[in-house]
């Protein structure tokens, strides 16, 4: 079975759009989401158009700040700061990655914990260590709803992670934990990685390598989520880190790309806004 991100991401847009008018009529206002973009990075710009749009077919007030990528990091931290304290803006994101003379961590800290809609903030991630609430970093919260959708059973089953990143590959790792499967972590330089992931009945492949999953690496019935987003080096399309027309064969549920993870992180991220402006109208 082919899992639909798109699909999947209608029907969570379609919540909270109702939640939007609802809310409205109860605060007086729509929740307000603001993106930052530094520079022209053709992919960047492309997400930052799809979450604004995703914004307007919500309800949302969306604002998007455009910087040159010459700006320096006092002036992009002092914008936030900024933000931080408008009482009209409830969420904040700044669109990875940055230009290089700008610190990412600095940037991701600067974010008020309470505005910080991609639950990237260190005391956002130390809560989800510890099991207290926070924000859920978008792909992962998106990974764990296109699984449940699918029907698939995390309780008791052998995960493999491919992926060590704070925005992916932890979270995910932490959230399947959470829900009682058994977690290994591996990068793309394991030791025979192909004799691990055979055995996992669920298999999250997020590290940036075009089809590099192959059907020998996946186990029979296995549910695979492809969280890569990559142009493949033959044809220039958009491929995921797994080799769908191959691995089909084999998973038992998988996900396509595009319209798997990526239409999902965007709708985790307005529901995530909603959790935000929530937080600032109960103030």
């Amino acid at each position: 079975m082919i899992i639909s991100g798109t699909s999947l991401a209608a029907e969570i847009k379609k919540g909270v759009a109702a939640d939007v008018v609802k809310y409205k009529e109860q605060y007086g206002r729509e929740p307000h989401l603001v993106v930052i973009l530094v520079g022209e990075d053709p992919a960047s710009v492309s997400y930052v158009t799809g979450k604004a749009k995703d914004s307007e077919e919500v309800g949302f007030k969306n604002t998007t700040i455009r910087r040159p990528a010459e700006i320096t990091e006092e002036e992009i931290l002092n914008l936030i700061g900024e933000l931080n304290e408008d009482k009209g803006v409830d969420g904040i994101l700044v669109q990875l990655p940055l230009p290089k003379h700008i610190s990412e961590e600095k940037v991701i800290a600067a974010i008020s914990k309470e505005k910080d809609v991609d639950g990237f903030h260190p005391l956002n991630v130390a809560a989800l260590w510890q099991k207290q609430e926070c924000i859920l970093p978008c792909t992962p919260k998106g990974v764990i709803k296109l699984l449940d959708k699918a029907g698939v059973e995390i309780a008791g089953k052998k995960a493999v992670v491919i992926g060590r990143s704070n925005i992916v590959g932890l979270p995910v790792s932490k959230l399947l934990l959470d829900r009682n499967a058994t977690v290994t972590m591996c990068h793309s330089r394991t030791k025979n990685l192909a004799e691990v992931t055979r055995k996992a009945d669920i298999l999250v492949v997020a590290i940036g390598r075009p089809k590099f999953i192959t059907a020998d690496m996946v186990g029979e019935g296995a549910a695979v989520i492809d969280v890569g987003v990559n142009r493949d080096p033959e044809t220039g399309k958009l491929c995921g880190d797994v080799d769908f027309a191959a691995c089909q064969e084999k998973a038992s549920v998988i996900t396509p790309v595009p319209g798997g993870c990526g239409p999902m992180t965007r709708a985790c991220l307005m529901e995530n806004t909603i959790e935000c402006y929530l937080n600032q109208v109960a103030k």
